[in-house]
């Protein structure tokens, strides 16, 4: 193989040295497609778990197809590329011969970069295109690196999982013991100010900013709680519950009341205001199932069959069509919510009519609710809980993968080309990853708009906490030691299921509010321990690792930019508002009392080299129109920053058609706040209307009679420079009928 390199110049070097390598390569092939396989070869005669070769979703996120079609979860690219090229050499392809010649081992090595020898342009030149795609580049990220690699099932490997299960199950449960021990704590202040108050006659609630609003919906539950009774009492009879203030029983009839019994149960709480829910099952490109709920009127909605919400296959976009019949109406503008960290998409459902999904449903959207991989029922179509590689994935692959996935189901079962999207702290971390140049660029084309609530783009000053800095400072290996290779901490999953819903929800909170600074100063507190039942959730610990390791997140502070970049910003911010200054105060003042910094940096600024307007960009131009909503009172994340990264021009294909910094708002209360419908909701509800490209083809929701269109600069740019043209080519051709009757 080492005289190979030297003959790639000849035409005739590819046969020959293909004749020398392909038996030591059909053995190599053997060795790496068994690494990357479901089961050991030797235990598939049939070889339909066998890996065949490596499918690139991106350039960047390949998947593993087996024998019988299987699709098996991400590997790191150096593996991914080797057995394609081992594979393409077998098979006798003359790029693949060619790419062995100068294949080296070191291809395969753990930090996935490649010898600069495959970037050569007559190795390029001599595969035609197909080498190309069979050859994406292996480098990756500095905020994505590769993740672990764990081959088939084995003695050595089942122990090695054994190890880090009990290693975990002990580490990791010491450690929630511990933030369980510390939110406790933290509690006893609180709650002895709160029984002194009790003791001395006043009302510690009187001080919460939404006391009587409290007051008042506490009544009006119980009210409903009554007059549900009585309704279940008469049964035959033809009387309706009394209208609510919020809906017309009409046209929402509630079809579950009574006392609350706090469950992990959309459906329930959909047909507590009148709606109802169906589950669809979405297969991932990578074989993962996740969930779809989809929400809808019962009075003009029927719900479809349970082979019709199953999952259709690992294709995406693929044109098929509705599984419903054609309506008569008009339908409604479909819409997809991704929920946050550690939670369920039911945290969109938790405040009844305040509920923004059951809002969003009863002003007339077609609502949809995707959850990522994992979630509450793990569920893969060849691998089961007690394999790490279910385990192996982080943000990237919810972003390039779950998310297309849900996007398509939504778009096939409405016959809609485009839907709106509302997404949710992590929910906005996997979209803006996503929709980067580099990942899958082409996902914007299918969205009308993109509502970013609490964007988790930059991290704030809370990620510097002891519990989280902790997790920064040790190493992978450790880790993993403490977390395990399988679900993070799922203890905790298990403790939802045997707790009482009350306690759970108590117990969540006093947890949530000791690691995140959140409180429920602008909840509604009588639903409050209902907002727990829908998290937490299974999530990887590779995806925590991902959030708070010393690797990504945690250390670099930004999704998309290393720590480097994101200081070399923040200099040209600050450059950029001391020459304002300066130029403010030498203009404000006369030429000779001018202070003598205003010419210095005069002059500076001439000599500062800022970098080109969209050098560092994250998105090309087919990135969808954005709505933020920013919590201004929010730790855990900094919004402002993003918002100030689109205005300073750094990003300039991103149109924003709304921003609304909310000044008092923590990082639930976008979602969960007692006015978040009218700070909020009605906003989205607006801005997914006015970005609606087919407003003539579906029904106007209920309170957007009056909101205008939105055109969008990019096609107006575009129409400005076809116009251009066009006036540029009749002058053209003005200036040559003039000269042609002057010569005449």
């Amino acid at each position: 193989m080492s005289t190979m390199g030297s003959n790639t110049n000849t035409d005739t070097a590819p046969n020959a040295s293909g004749e020398d390598v392909l038996p030591t390569t059909a053995i190599k092939y053997a060795h790496q497609a068994e690494k990357l396989s479901l089961a050991d070869p030797g235990d598939d005669v049939e070889g339909s778990k066998t890996a065949i070769h490596a499918h690139y979703v991106t350039p960047q996120d390949p998947i593993i197809i087996t024998g019988d079609g299987g699709r098996l979860p991400g590997v790191p690219l150096a593996e991914a590329d080797k057995l394609n090229r081992l594979k393409a050499v077998v098979e006798g392809s003359p790029a693949g011969i060619i790419q062995m010649g100068v294949f080296s081992e070191k291809s395969g090595s753990q930090d996935g970069t490649r010898s600069d020898s495959l970037h050569d342009g007559r190795i390029q030149k001599t595969g035609e295109g197909s080498l190309r795609r069979a050859m994406p580049p292996s480098r990756t990220n500095p905020l994505f690196p590769p993740l672990p690699l764990y081959g088939p099932p084995s003695l050595m490997r089942d122990l090695q999982c054994l190890t880090f299960r009990v290693s975990s199950f002990f580490l990791s449960g010491c450690f929630l013991g511990a933030i369980v021990l510390g939110a406790a704590f933290t509690s006893l202040k609180p709650m002895f100010v709160h029984i002194w108050l009790r003791l001395t006659f006043r009302n510690p609630d009187a001080r919460r900013p939404f006391h009587e609003e409290e007051k008042r919906l506490k009544k009006g539950r119980k009210d409903e709680e009554k007059a549900w009774k009585r309704k279940r009492s008469r049964r035959n009879s033809a009387a309706k519950l009394e209208d609510d203030s919020e809906g017309g029983s009409e046209e929402f009839i509630p079809t579950e009341g009574g006392p609350d019994p706090l469950v992990c149960d959309v459906g329930y709480y959909a047909r507590r205001v009148g709606l109802d829910m169906e589950v669809f099952k979405v297969q991932t490109e990578d074989g993962f199932i996740i969930e779809l709920w989809h929400i809808y009127n019962p009075l003009e909605f029927t719900p479809m069959s349970d082979a019709e919400r199953a999952a259709r296959g690992p294709d995406i976009f693929t044109g098929a069509g509705p599984s419903r019949p054609s309506q008569t109406q008009k339908p409604k503008f479909p819409i997809l919510m991704i929920h946050g960290l550690l939670q369920s998409s039911g945290a969109y459902c938790t405040n009844d009519d305040r509920s923004l999904a059951f809002y969003l449903c009863k002003s007339g959207y077609d609502v949809w609710l995707g959850n990522n991989r994992c979630g509450f029922k793990p569920d893969h179509t060849l691998l089961s809980t007690s394999d790490p590689r279910m385990w192996a994935w982080n943000i990237r692959q919810m972003g390039v993968l779950d998310l297309p996935a849900l996007t398509s189901r939504v778009l096939s079962e409405t016959g809609f080309e485009k839907l709106g999207l509302i997404a949710h702290s992590q929910g906005t971390t996997q979209t803006l990853v996503a929709l980067a140049k580099e990942q899958r660029p082409e996902l914007g084309e299918k969205l009308t708009v993109f509502c970013a609530l609490a964007p988790a783009a930059y991290a704030g000053p809370l990620i510097g906490k002891a519990c989280f800095k902790f997790m920064r400072l040790i190493s992978p290996a450790f880790f993993r030691i403490i977390f395990g290779i399988h679900a993070f901490i799922p203890i905790m999953m298990t403790m939802h299921r045997i707790i009482p819903g009350k306690l759970f929800g108590a117990m969540g909170y006093v947890v949530f509010h000791f690691l995140f600074n959140w409180s429920d100063n602008r909840w509604d507190r009588g639903l409050r321990d209902r907002c727990f039942q829908f998290a937490p959730v299974y999530v990887s610990a590779e995806s925590m690792r991902w959030w708070l390791g010393r690797e990504c997140f945690a250390k670099q502070k930004c999704i998309l930019a290393t720590r480097e970049e994101g200081h070399a910003e923040d200099a040209e911010d600050e450059m950029d508002e001391y020459y304002a200054r300066s130029e403010q105060q030498g203009e404000s003042a006369q030429s000779i009392d001018r202070p003598s910094h205003f010419h210095r940096s005069h002059e500076v600024k001439k000599s500062h080299q800022r970098r080109r307007k969209g050098s560092t960009s994250w998105y090309n131009e087919q990135v969808p129109p954005f709505a933020l909503w920013v919590t201004g009172s929010d730790d855990l994340v900094d919004g402002r920053r993003l918002l100030r990264r689109f205005e300073r021009g750094r990003e300039p294909h991103v149109r924003i058609v709304h921003s609304n910094v909310i000044e008092e708002y923590e990082h639930l209360d976008v979602i969960w706040a007692m006015d978040c419908i009218e700070k909020v909701g009605r906003e989205i509800k607006e801005v997914l209307w006015k970005t609606c490209d087919i407003r003539d083809k579906v029904r106007v929701p209920k309170g957007c009679e009056d909101v205008d269109a939105w055109r969008d600069p990019k096609f107006e740019e575009k129409d400005g420079h076809v116009n251009n043209v066009d006036n540029v080519e009749k002058e053209k051709e003005e200036d040559q009928s003039s000269s042609d009757n002057r010569s005449e």
